[in-house]
């Protein structure tokens, strides 16, 4: 058996798919499942059900897979003691993060993070919290940045900074006359949502629920589906209702006219909790954690965390 035979196993197992899999390890379909037979028939089991589509594994099949991602792992892990010995990192390095984080917090700090780590292969891949959260339990990501928290107690979570929301008011709302908005004036049935998924709706509907001014039956018409912050402010900009935007996205805001439409908020500031999070099991520890470093080293120019909440 070889690490080769066990990584095409667990992405059989990821994908549900030979086919799938075959593309993920860029091999040939033929490739791929001539190795898994020959793992098949060293070990003298079946390790998947191939008449069932989606493909399963049996029962034996998931013990094995299971105890071949601990081998990949632990296989990992002494690459991983060879850089931190050589105080070097390198390799590639895949990380998730939410689309309402995103664009707005990766130029902060990628620059610098390219040039103190020229050997490591920086990969994003912008997803929705769920999404990442599946990708890091099947090993398919290193790490991921999203809002917390998730409760999953197979995932470490690292708070990186508290972000208030910031209100993006229209000039007919009654709220634009005001210099900062108190929260319990929020009302649910006139403030733009994003589409079901994104968590940042899920927290502005939390915001408006602990305040006894939300709904059900209000908020289904007035989610946008398909839609992103920059559709949501254009909404705003025409004079249709208001919204509220993470703070990091209104830092670029601050230098336009539109300014004249951000209205911050009076304590307790609403906002939402911004981690860093990876599997338990997880080998690239060291790396993440200079990760984080780079982020917080960048963000606390723009966020004074304890002065916010």
């Amino acid at each position: 058996m070889t690490l080769t035979q066990f990584s095409y196993i667990i992405a059989i197992d990821n994908h549900k798919s030979f086919a799938e899999a075959a593309n993920n390890c860029f091999v040939t379909q033929p490739t791929l499942s001539m190795q898994v037979k020959k793992l098949e028939e060293e070990l003298g089991v079946r390790i998947f059900d191939r008449s069932k589509q989606p493909v399963k594994a049996t029962e034996i099949g998931k013990k094995i897979i299971e105890q071949a991602r601990v081998v990949l792992c632990e296989n990992e892990r002494i690459h991983n003691l060879i850089d931190v010995e050589k105080g070097e990192f390198s390799g590639k390095f895949k990380v998730g993060i939410i689309p309402t984080i995103a664009p707005y917090l990766i130029p902060l700090f990628l620059k610098n993070f390219i040039k103190k780590y020229p050997k490591v292969e920086l990969t994003f891949d912008e997803l929705q919290t769920d999404q990442i959260i599946n990708k890091l339990v099947k090993d398919e990501l290193d790490t991921a940045i999203i809002a917390t928290p998730t409760n999953r107690k197979e995932l470490i979570e690292k708070n990186l900074y508290y972000e208030p929301f910031v209100a993006y008011v229209s000039e007919s709302h009654k709220l634009f006359k005001q210099r900062k908005v108190n929260s319990k004036e929020l009302n649910i049935k006139d403030i733009w949502l994003l589409k079901d998924g994104h968590c940042l709706r899920d927290h502005v509907i939390q915001v408006c629920s602990s305040l006894n001014v939300a709904k059900k039956e209000s908020i289904v018409q007035l989610s946008f589906e398909g839609g992103t912050l920059d559709t949501l402010m254009k909404l705003v900009d025409n004079n249709f209702g208001m919204t509220l935007l993470p703070y990091l996205a209104t830092l670029d805001i601050n230098k336009t006219a539109k300014v004249k439409h951000l209205r911050e908020f009076n304590k307790p500031i609403p906002g939402r909790t911004v981690s860093i999070i990876y599997h338990r099991a997880y080998v690239k520890e060291k790396l993440i954690n200079a990760f984080e470093k780079e982020i917080l080293s960048a963000i606390s120019k723009n966020l004074l965390f304890k002065e916010l909440r």
